[in-house]
């Protein structure tokens, strides 16, 4: 088993050097002004990956996307896996990331600061929206959020809006935590993980007793967790709804642009669903950004409320 916190740290350093080497490799657009608007200005994109599985699944999906786009846009691709959404954010602003896809919160974070926008959704399902779960040992006698009163649990990361920020909604809801109470103040540890393996890890382990994922982690097939895994699990608690997982893209891109790399990866769908599927856990739809938003910005306003 991979060590949750080698796991981290090793996802940073790749994604450190990389996006070094990117960046001193960034073209802005140097094709000439007469080209047809059916043309990507740039001559690299740069697509960034959360990396929330098993490293060696992420690096596969990190070839297989490349050839894929590469091939679509007949223009050099480079994709990134990232651990990190503050990098993400700063990485929108100078322009040396294109394309992102992340948490609904990171791209909500986003907007907020003006450095991208939403380009399209995963679909699970036909779905636009899933759902938050608490994972524990099969033989735990959890029945909900409250009986983990004084006990440890891991969220899968700061940024996770099923790991983190609905269920952080869920507990204030219920007057767990608040203004004048913390996490701690209800939980007796508190573990941010790098991303969902890396928190269900630490409840396999026994380090904690109960882990907030998304619920098609434990659910579907094993893009994250293995048959041996999940049969010692259980899911004790369910909430939502969690809006899924989007493609960004930097805002300053030319809406030209986006419109090609939309269709590009609109495509995908119909041309590669299975990689779709891999990658984006569905097809990929567009959204109504205003009404897809609006539950993540609610749930970071009161997250704003909370005792640190």
């Amino acid at each position: 088993m991979i060590s949750p916190i080698r796991n981290f740290h090793s996802w940073s350093i790749f994604f450190f050097f990389t996006l070094i080497i990117s960046c001193s490799d960034r073209t802005e657009p140097s094709v000439p002004s007469e080209i047809n608007d059916q043309e990507l200005s740039l001559q690299k994109v740069i697509f960034s990956l959360k990396a929330n599985k098993k490293p060696e699944m992420m690096l596969a999906e990190k070839f297989n996307l490349e050839k894929y786009l590469q091939n679509k846009l007949q223009r050099k691709v480079e994709v990134i896996l990232s651990s990190d959404s503050s990098v993400v954010i700063e990485s929108f602003r100078n322009g040396t990331v294109d394309l992102a896809f992340s948490s609904h919160t990171d791209a909500v974070r986003n907007i907020e600061q003006n450095t991208g926008s939403i380009l399209l959704s995963s679909s699970n399902k036909g779905n636009s929206h899933y759902q938050s779960v608490w994972l524990c040992l099969e033989e735990k006698n959890f029945h909900s959020i409250k009986d983990l009163r004084n006990r440890p649990v891991s969220f899968s990361s700061r940024s996770s809006t099923s790991g983190f920020l609905i269920p952080a909604l869920d507990l204030a809801k219920k007057g767990f935590i608040g203004p004048s109470k913390s996490l701690t103040d209800f939980f007796s540890l508190v573990i941010y993980g790098n991303g969902y393996v890396s928190a269900v890890e630490k409840v396999l382990s026994g380090e904690v007793d109960a882990a907030a994922v998304s619920d098609y982690v434990f659910k579907e097939d094993n893009k994250f967790l293995t048959d041996t895994q999940k049969s010692k699990l259980k899911i004790f608690q369910e909430q939502g709804p969690v809006p899924n997982h989007v493609i960004s893209a930097r805002i300053s891109l030319s809406n030209n642009d986006k419109k090609i790399l939309r269709q590009a990866l609109l495509d995908m769908n119909e041309e590669n669903p299975k990689l779709c599927d891999q990658i984006f856990n569905g097809k990929l739809i567009i959204v109504d950004n205003n009404e897809h938003i609006q539950l993540t910005l609610d749930a970071l306003e009161v997250q704003k409320t909370l005792m640190p």
